[in-house]
């Protein structure tokens, strides 16, 4: 009886079958011109929107960015701290299959469980927040004590490296991205963090006076000088790509810094040289998300030379086979 060799790259070699039109081609075109970048020596900016690390997109992504795909991310407040509640309170997350048939009663008993809802997973408020709010103040107010400014997610680095976080750890080390990210030491920007969970906290300590400077923590333009300054010095080095992950802030935020450098600042700078975007926003009037990339070369962030690539659908399914493309899995 002779048998078939297993393939090494069985994700790969099932995609290369079967993607072969519509949707699912570009997703192989797309993730074939992401990984021509990385060959040609290029950098890889990814933006997630939407509830990435709820959806545990971690599994993929702490890989790429371990392998040297990823070398910087831009993500909303509410990634970055639910990296690290599914870190410690997997275990107490609930899942709702039938989330499409809850009643409002139904959502009310949920709350009243402190259960908070993303889609059809609940992330438990004592387990997770409270106890990350409980550990992170400590580091909170010895900055402001300091006088010093740190970013969000250098203190949640404070935080994955406490003792007491550290013995709480629920899933492996190795699906989180936020630590991959912080082994890596690779820069993390985070505008708008003030609308998460741990940013309202951090607004009420503020303002009931636990918190004394609210610039503690870094936020806004400090965000943009900073991306500035890290993409004034990669691209002189190498192409820098744009891998988007939905829309919103994590995406605007930082293609933007292209037109600000160069028409703002008179730099020579070189446009973003790929772009990708998962989402399942349509094209409509006035709509970032729902925009095509080449809208983005009158505003003087791509080319018309850059490879541009738009995949609808849904970013929990699709991001996973293209980073396992990537990947060579």
């Amino acid at each position: 009886m002779v048998t078939t060799p297993k393939s090494s790259t069985p994700i790969t070699d099932f995609m290369n079958e079967h993607y072969k039109h519509f949707n699912a081609a570009t997703v192989i075109d797309a993730s074939r011109a992401y990984k021509e970048h990385l060959e040609k020596g290029g950098s890889m900016m990814v933006t997630l929107a939407g509830a990435m690390s709820t959806a545990e997109l971690g599994r993929s992504l702490a890989e790429m960015i371990r392998q040297g795909k990823v070398h910087a991310i831009t993500c909303t407040g509410a990634n970055l701290e639910e990296d690290v509640f599914n870190l410690v309170a997997h275990n107490e997350y609930r899942r709702v299959p039938n989330w499409r048939n809850l009643s409002t009663q139904d959502e009310q008993e949920l709350y009243e469980h402190h259960f908070n809802r993303v889609t059809d997973t609940c992330i438990p408020e004592e387990e997770a927040m409270r106890k990350i709010e409980t550990i992170i103040n400590r580091y909170w107010k010895e900055a402001d004590q300091k006088g010093e400014i740190l970013s969000p997610h250098q203190f949640l680095w404070k935080v994955l490296k406490d003792p007491e976080t550290q013995k709480s750890f629920q899933i492996p080390l190795k699906n989180s991205w936020l630590y991959a990210a912080m082994e890596k030491n690779i820069p993390i920007l985070t505008p708008g963090w003030e609308d998460s969970t741990l940013g309202n906290m951090y607004a009420a300590a503020n303002i009931d006076g636990r918190i004394k400077k609210v610039e503690t923590v870094e936020h806004g333009i400090r965000v943009m000088i900073r991306l500035a300054q890290w993409y004034t010095e990669t691209c002189t080095r190498s192409s820098i790509g744009f891998f988007q992950i939905g829309g919103g802030i994590a995406g605007d935020f930082p293609i933007c810094v292209v037109p600000m450098l160069h028409q703002d600042l008179e730099r020579e700078v070189s446009k973003w040289g790929y772009f990708c975007q998962i989402s399942d926003s349509t094209t409509s009037y006035g709509s970032y998300s729902g925009a095509g990339p080449s809208e983005k070369i009158t505003w003087g962030k791509l080319s018309v030379d850059t490879p541009m690539f738009v995949v609808e659908s849904d970013a929990t399914i699709v991001a996973p086979l293209m980073f396992a493309y990537v990947l060579g899995q």
